[in-house]
């Protein structure tokens, strides 16, 4: 319905009229891009002139559904934003349906996490009887022993795993590679993983490598990450509205709080800037503010 040629375009228009760097170009067409693919996904059949404001609102919940960070829709909404603009300027539309699209707020909130207990509870949730549920643990295990992004996980692969010397490779934004170190328990599961699950599956073509599978032999999408954890969260009775980055915040959260340096809860995040880091600190602070009302005599007062 256009969308490919209208994308084209518009990473022409990029490239060559505001001279964008190729990671810029690229983030620019991927958010597109989703958009096409919520399009598709509902069966909207919709081309880009179609698409009006009630329609991106509808989009912007579900990017949120799908468990993307403030940040991320706030980016994502620019990138659409940017792509109207073009049809504009192009004379291919008349109005601009995003101008009334509000990005979420950005600022920096402390982020949701789980407690040591609610993290045991979502382990167990699964149901290790069944082939999905081996994989299933080892993303829990993965997620909260080693603080990945969604992407990095649905895109870590087995030439990765150096588990011989107790690491994994990750390359993380901007396809910047750091080393995190991988615990006991989450190597042991992931070797299980691999052993009873996924040495048994056919493998489409192309996936070999990638770790995580699904039922037919490809790697998951985030979307899927994201619906596992949310299933698991309700398996186990937790209250909490919780998103595969919650485990991310919970592994780097209970680092600080057990007395782990920053600097390296940062090089194990791939944090850029320590100031990103530091709000675990703040995390800290919020847990020994608790600590003290919670159990000081005069705390409770």
């Amino acid at each position: 319905m256009n969308w490919d040629i209208y994308i084209k375009g518009f990473k022409g228009f990029l490239q060559l009229e505001k001279s964008l760097s190729p990671n810029s170009v690229e983030a620019y067409i991927r958010d597109v891009t989703k958009l096409a693919q919520y399009i598709e996904i509902k069966g909207l059949g919709l081309s880009p002139e179609q698409v009006d404001t009630k329609l991106l609102e509808a989009f912007v919940s579900w990017v949120a559904e799908v468990g993307f960070s403030a940040v991320s829709q706030a980016r994502i909404i620019s990138g659409i934003r940017a792509f109207y603009k073009y049809l504009l300027i192009e004379d291919i539309m008349n109005h601009n349906p995003s101008e009334l699209i509000e990005a979420p707020h950005t600022g920096r909130m402390l982020p949701d996490t789980l407690n040591i207990e609610d993290v045991e509870k979502l382990i167990s949730a699964n149901d290790l009887s069944k082939p999905e549920g081996e994989r299933n643990k080892a993303i829990i295990e993965t997620l909260y022993g080693c603080g990945l992004r969604v992407s990095e996980l649905v895109n870590l692969k087995l030439s990765n795993l150096h588990f011989d010397i107790g690491f994994i490779k990750i390359i993380g934004k901007g396809n910047k590679e750091r080393w995190v170190p991988a615990g006991e328990m989450a190597i042991n599961q992931i070797n299980n993983y691999i052993r009873f699950v996924r040495n048994h599956q056919e493998i489409k073509k192309g996936n070999e490598d990638f770790l995580f599978l699904n039922r037919r032999g490809s790697k998951l999408t985030r979307v899927m990450i994201f619906h596992i954890v949310k299933q698991l969260a309700e398996i186990a009775g937790i209250q909490k509205t919780i998103s595969p980055h919650t485990l991310r915040h919970s592994f780097a959260t209970h680092l600080v709080e057990g007395g782990a340096d920053l600097r390296a809860v940062q090089e194990m995040l791939g944090h850029e800037s320590i100031t990103t880091t530091e709000i675990y600190t703040h995390l800290d602070r919020k847990y020994l503010r608790e600590s003290i009302e919670r159990y000081h005599p005069w705390g409770r007062r």
